[in-house]
Parts: structure tokens; C-alpha cells; sequence
């Protein structure tokens, strides 16, 4: 079984989709975020994954206030993502009713950072982290940020207990995730592993169901605000649990 996680990400407070993480490819797909989460929670889903990405590219955390409303009005358990810098941001986040936060470029420019969140958290944190071929990616994906084996092997030692793990070649193009590098992620940890970038269709996502034992989710973005194929279907194709 795969859990879906439907994005939306946040920026200026509209609900908007980037192009390979691109600040100047973005497409509004919502005036109202937590309108767009309303929808997705009527739908079946118990997940949603929420990235600010005013923080992520100003450092600036303008949208917890919508996790915290996004939590309140439709019940879900949302995956926070975007701009985390300290173990105050991650602290805010659960305190705004997040239930799990995702790490990204800190922990690949201060690994240290990780284990010190794990050690004041636990395990309601997973790491982030974005490739373009086995070349990490940080900051937007404009600066190369080392070996993702190397991090995997890093990370998995210290017990992260999630990897959200991302093709930025695939992210937003709608051409498919890449399962070859995902089963060599899932293979080189004892951590779950999130896919992310390049489902574009349903086969897509059963193909994901089946790819790993250690491959249990996957976030759904352009797919199903292109309409490519349905919340609800995805739903069904998965067996994933309202």
C-alpha cells in the first residue's frame, strides 16, 4: 500500500506549483490554500504535504499560520516542508499542528543539525533529499551539496526515520518518477522512503506501490492539479486509507 501525500505548496499565500523548483516557473492553482486542502480532505486523504516556499527562498516563514488552519479545518495530518533553518522552525511547525517536518538544505550544509533535532524531537522529522543524478541539490537546487549515498549512509546512522527523496530532473515535468534510483535509495537504507517528483499518471503511482518494501508514500503535485488523473482514483489505485 501507498500513502499519497497531495502538495501544496504555499507562496505569497496562494497555492502555486514551480517548474523543477524554479522561482520563475510558477503556476497559481489556488487564492486559498486551505480552500485547496478542503478539497483534498473531502476527497479521502489522511495526508497532505505543505511547503512554505517563502521560507524556503527568503528564509522568511510567512504561512505557518495556514498549516495551523489547514490542520484545523480539515483534520489531516500534514507533512510541513520549506525554509527550515533552526530547531525553532521545526518546533513552530509542531506547534502549528504539524506532524511530521521535513529537513532540507540544512541538513545537507550542517548534517550536526539533524542529530540535534532528533535528539529534541525525535522522530517526527524526515530528511530531504533532492538529486540530480547521485549530486545532492541545496538552496532552491542552485548549489551542489555532495553524494546521496554518502548522506543516506550518514543520516540512516543516526536514525532519521524518513527520507523524502526527489529526482529535481523529474519534479513538475509530469515524465514519470526515476524507480531505478529510488529502489538504490530504498535499498541503501533501513528508513522509510518517500517518492517525490514525476508522477504523471496512475500506472505511475501503482508502479511506486510495488517498487520496494521500504517505498510506503508518495507526493502527488502537478498530476492532480493538471488533472491528469483524479484524487480519488490515485486513491483507489493505492489502497490508500481515508
Amino acid at each position: 500500500m501507498l500513502t499519497l501525500y497531495p502538495a501544496i505548496d504555499i507562496r505569497d499565500g496562494r497555492a502555486v506549483r514551480l517548474t523543477q523548483g524554479r522561482a520563475d516557473a510558477e503556476t497559481v492553482y489556488g487564492e486559498d490554500p486551505v480552500e485547496v486542502a478542503r478539497g483534498f480532505a473531502a476527497t479521502g486523504t489522511s495526508w497532505l504535504h505543505v511547503v512554505d516556499l517563502d521560507a524556503a527562498f527568503t528564509g522568511e516563514p510567512r504561512n505557518r499560520h495556514l498549516i495551523e488552519a489547514i490542520v484545523a479545518e480539515t483534520g489531516c495530518r500534514v507533512q510541513a516542508s520549506g525554509g527550515v533553518r533552526t530547531l525553532e522552525d521545526v518546533q513552530a511547525s509542531l506547534s502549528y499542528g504539524a506532524e511530521r517536518v521535513v529537513i532540507g538544505t540544512m541538513a545537507l550544509t550542517d548534517p550536526g543539525f539533524v542529530q540535534r533535532v532528533l535528539d529534541e524531537v525525535g522522530p517526527r522529522i524526515a530528511v530531504g533529499l533532492d538529486a540530480r543524478g547521485t549530486t545532492l541539490q541545496a538552496r532552491g537546487w542552485t548549489e551542489e551539496a555532495g553524494d546521496l549515498f554518502e548522506a543516506l549512509e550518514r543520516f540512516t546512522a543516526m536514525g532519521v526515520p524518513r527520507f523524502v527523496y526527489t529526482d529535481v530532473a523529474k519534479d513538475g515535468m509530469l515524465e514519470g518518477p526515476n524507480v531505478e534510483m529510488l529502489q538504490r535509495v530504498a535499498d541503501a537504507t533501513n528508513a522509510a522512503v518517500t517518492a517525490s517528483g514525476g508522477v504523471s499518471s496512475l500506472a505511475d503511482l501503482e508502479q511506486l506501490a510495488t517498487c520496494h518494501e521500504r517505498v510506503d508514500a508518495a507526493i502527488v503535485g502537478k498530476a492532480l492539479y493538471s488533472g491528469a488523473f483524479t484524487l480519488a482514483e490515485a486513491l483507489d489505485a493505492t489502497r490508500s486509507p481515508a
